[in-house]
């Protein structure tokens, strides 16, 4: 581990050394560069307006009125550059090599700093910290998804005291007798609870766990099942938070009818759904993740290493409790967040159903609907006699310790995206993809590896949509096609980018959620998405032939499964592994 750590810790070094040398070379005035750091005016079209202080484009009447035209004026030297990809990278890659996260995260924060500053240290220290970490904490979306996080903690808690989780486990041993009934309810589960991924994460985990625990089902593949339900599911959920934001970055308010339209080719979240029901019912596990399982059945060790939500298993009473006092706190958090996020997209002003789940705002909805579930839970086991007041009160702070990593884990991935934002990495994307735009047969699967690239590096699915949705939208017509194809390729794209990244905050929960080691879960995930991330490449890319050619492009995706099913039956009579 050391020598793996100071061999990446060289490497970081040599990385800077060489972009201190060149710093030089990217010193000149932006205004002079040749490069990309036009912006197109919504309005107008306009090309080379100058962003906002926010990063927008600023509005036609103002480009004809005060003539703000050029380059955007950054301090950044790096800005728009593929220096922009630099940060998320360098973080990436540590965590891997070192196994270490909170660290690489840092390390990755102070690169974006520099490259912001210039290499000057007291610019690197203020942006950092100010501009990124405080700035992430000071955001009311990101502390509203926190507030919801130790809810959350704190209804686990209550659920283990109570016995209620114990109670679930012995019923299960009774009614599911296998590791594929386990593993293929953890799936049903996930499906089920399409509404937001953070809550399918936290959810699923909490009742699944004693489950595939008694199973002997390890952690590390616990937590892929969850991750793999959560955002591929929400993003082929017309009802859900994943829906609304798609809406939201659409143009002339058809944002839902296209994301509906775009599901049959939403071929990463479909593909994934097939291989993870074909992985239990064959029995074949690959990679990493072979080593894990094969330890569960054999040892019982479900961790293969160190367990750092060890906490939660310390006075917990599995004699007492009913299923009850875990089913009926759950159902009442899930109804309680379906209502929040109503009300916070204005369904009690007016609003119909679905425009007010358009309309919603996760944060907000998620952790309103999360106090009313905690409250319900604090009432029913002081009336249910299941602990005392303040035992019930105990499970707060301790909910809040076992969301620490989460939460220290999630502000650095949010510092970091702020780095790269800094940095206007997202231009960068988006420049580069218009310049293969030309290319039609080629854009579905050259928009799904972009959008696959940009999340992975960002580690955030929604941003993603932002920046490649419009742009396809001012590429094609939207009776083209071609054009429905290339939307569900952002988001699918999206969605594994999302997936594989170590600095994705879903990625993040559902360690959370399985209480599994954060880098454990991502080396053993990272094969199965990347394999279903190559079917679904080779899939856009027959979808795209088969549209230009004039044929329908929905045959692709029986195509897709077919070689999702061929590649499980090569890794099971090749016992791939690590």
């Amino acid at each position: 581990m050391r020598t793996r750590t100071s061999r990446a810790m060289g490497a970081i070094i040599l990385v800077m050394m060489l972009l201190a040398m060149v710093c030089t070379a990217f010193a000149a005035d932006p205004t002079e560069e040749s490069g990309t750091r036009y912006i197109e005016c919504p309005d107008c079209g306009t090309m080379g307006v100058v962003l906002s202080d926010e990063g927008e484009a600023v509005p036609c009447e103002t480009c004809a009125d005060s003539g703000y035209v050029g380059y955007i004026q950054s301090p950044s030297s790096f800005y728009n550059t593929p220096m922009s990809l630099l940060p998320p990278i360098i973080a990436i890659a540590l965590a891997l090599i070192t196994k270490e996260v909170y660290s690489s995260l840092f390390i990755g924060i102070l690169v974006g700093g520099l490259l912001y500053s210039n290499f000057s240290f007291e610019g690197t220290v203020l942006h950092a910290f100010s501009d990124g970490i405080v700035a992430s904490l000071s955001d009311s979306y990101n502390v509203g998804i926190l507030i919801f996080l130790v809810i959350l903690g704190t209804m686990v808690c209550l659920m283990n005291k109570a016995g209620g989780s114990a109670a679930f486990g012995r019923w299960a041993k009774k009614n599911i007798k296998s590791r594929a009934g386990a593993q293929l309810a953890t799936i049903l589960l996930g499906c089920l609870i399409f509404i937001d991924d953070y809550f399918n994460c936290l959810t699923v985990g909490s009742v699944m766990r004693p489950i595939t625990d008694k199973q002997n089902v390890s952690r590390a593949k616990l937590a892929y099942l969850i991750d793999a339900t959560a955002a591929p599911i929400c993003i082929i959920a017309p009802i859900s938070s994943w829906a609304a934001a798609v809406a939201g970055f659409a143009e002339d308010g058809q944002g839902l009818t296209l994301f509906i339209r775009a599901i049959p080719y939403n071929f990463y979240a479909l593909l994934t759904i097939v291989m993870m029901i074909g992985m239990v019912l064959m029995h074949t596990e690959f990679g990493p993740m072979a080593r894990y399982e094969k330890n569960a059945v054999e040892t019982g060790d479900l961790f293969s290493g160190s367990n750092p939500y060890a906490m939660l298993d310390d006075e917990v009473d599995e004699t007492r409790g009913s299923v009850l006092d875990l089913v009926l706190p759950i159902i009442v958090l899930v109804v309680a967040c379906v209502i929040g996020m109503i009300y916070s997209g204005g369904f009690f002003s007016g609003e119909n159903f679905v425009d007010a789940f358009s309309n919603s705002d996760a944060s907000v909805g998620l952790m309103l609907g999360s106090a009313f579930g905690l409250l319900f839970a604090f009432v029913y086991y002081f009336i249910r006699k299941s602990m005392t007041f303040k035992e019930m009160m105990g499970c707060i702070p301790e909910g809040f310790k076992a969301m620490v990593p989460a939460i220290l884990i999630l502000t650095f991935a949010w510092s970091l995206k702020g780095m790269t934002d800094s940095l206007g990495a997202k231009f960068f994307v988006r420049d580069f993809v218009r310049t293969v735009s030309g290319i039609q047969m080629f854009l579905p699967v050259i928009v799904f590896i972009v959008g696959c690239f940009l999340a992975f590096a960002t580690g955030t699915s929604w941003g993603t949509f932002g920046i490649l949705i419009p742009i396809v939208q001012n590429v094609f017509e939207m009776s083209n096609p071609m054009a429905i194809i290339c939307i569900s390729a952002c988001m699918a794209g999206a969605v594994c980018g999302d997936h594989c990244s170590p600095i994705s905050d879903t990625t993040i929960m559902a360690s959370a959620g399985a209480q599994c080691d954060h880098v454990n879960h991502v080396s053993t995930q990272l094969p199965y998405a990347i394999s279903c991330a190559a079917i679904s490449g080779i899939t856009y890319l027959i979808a795209g032939i088969l549209v230009m050619a004039g044929a329908p492009g929905i045959l692709s995706l029986p195509i897709g499964v077919v070689l999702m099913a061929g590649f499980l039956f090569v890794a099971k009579s090749k016992r791939i592994a690590a």
